[in-house]
């Protein structure tokens, strides 16, 4: 059984912009404990996938890690497959503001769309 290499320090994988850095980075300061923050992806079927961060105390050994600075992105090995390639931005719209994920699931073949046996999604074949 062949062993497969796990590189745990990520570099171009996924993008954080500065200024969502920065307010990642005023989130974390003031909890106890936290070493940084993960990004996770949960869900599938015809709601498609979804993702979001929460903080993190330590990392798992299945993390892969992004250092910006102070600030330390966590992210599974299996999230990683779906968000390769994600830039999370920080934006403000009049009173809103919020984290904003750009090119989520780009490389992802299932698209999060229904109807793979039969359906009307446009797949072209079915399930035989």
């Amino acid at each position: 059984m062949s062993q497969v290499q796990f590189n745990a320090q990520l570099s171009n994988q996924i993008n954080v912009s500065d200024e969502a850095v920065k307010q990642l980075l005023a989130l974390t300061e003031n909890e106890d404990g936290v070493n940084g923050v993960r990004i996770f992806v949960s869900g599938g079927g015809c709601g498609g996938m979804s993702y979001g961060m929460t903080f993190v105390d330590q990392p798992t050994p299945y993390d892969a890690t992004l250092e910006k600075g102070d600030l330390k992105v966590h992210v599974d090995a299996v999230a990683l497959g779906f968000l390769e390639g994600v830039e999370i931005d920080y934006q403000t719209e009049g009173a809103n503001a919020s984290f904003v994920f750009k090119n989520v699931f780009a490389n992802s073949t299932s698209g999060g769309s229904c109807g793979g046996c039969g359906g009307s999604s446009g797949g072209g074949g079915g399930c035989g």
